[in-house]
């Protein structure tokens, strides 16, 4: 606790986050934050320098619509996987290829009132079954260029960070660490 004396969790016990923005081709962290372990995950990305034709890929944590709007104002690229609770009016539907696991990619905005007006513009929403997992995801994005399928192998690619992570806690004695 004498090292991160800010770093509130309960009463007895400190705890921190690490916010990690992660360059999928240099496998190396750009951007890292350090913050109180409540802080919700959102509040990272208004600490972010959206870089112009960037990819910034996102887990449902991170889905706030006002947020996601300023990434596309900043004229970057976000897909996230969406919540169970989307509300979402589809204005129309790309032809897709069922084989390659896509299930449907429809362009639209969202419907309900106030997170309408946090993202004014239309998006994409996709979904994919993959067939390794027998899962399917439910992925937004507003790059209209990319194929379906393009979209769902850059959300695969966040799992980079996962493993990451997963390397520095069986590696590293992060609890004697600092």
């Amino acid at each position: 606790m004498g090292v991160f004396w800010w770093a509130t969790f309960r009463k007895a016990k400190a705890g921190i986050k690490l916010h990690t923005l992660f360059d999928v081709t240099t496998q190396i962290p750009a951007f890292v934050h350090f913050s109180e372990a409540d802080v919700h995950d959102v509040n990272v990305m208004d600490y972010l320098i959206y870089e112009p034709s960037a990819y910034y890929v996102f887990d449902r944590g991170y889905v706030d619509f006002n947020r996601l709007y300023t990434i596309t104002t900043q004229q970057a690229f976000f897909v996230a996987r969406a919540k169970s609770n989307l509300k979402f009016n589809r204005i129309y539907s790309r032809k897709i290829d069922k084989l390659t696991g896509v299930k449907a990619d429809q362009t639209g905005k969202l419907s309900r009132f106030y997170t309408s007006k946090e993202y004014l513009d239309k998006f994409r929403r996709i979904k994919f079954h993959d067939i390794e997992n027998d899962s399917t995801f439910e992925f937004l994005t507003n790059n209209f260029g990319l194929k379906a399928l393009q979209v769902a192998l850059l959300y695969k690619q966040r799992w980079q960070v996962e493993l990451f992570f997963k390397w520095i806690k069986q590696h590293l004695k992060v609890k004697s660490f600092w």
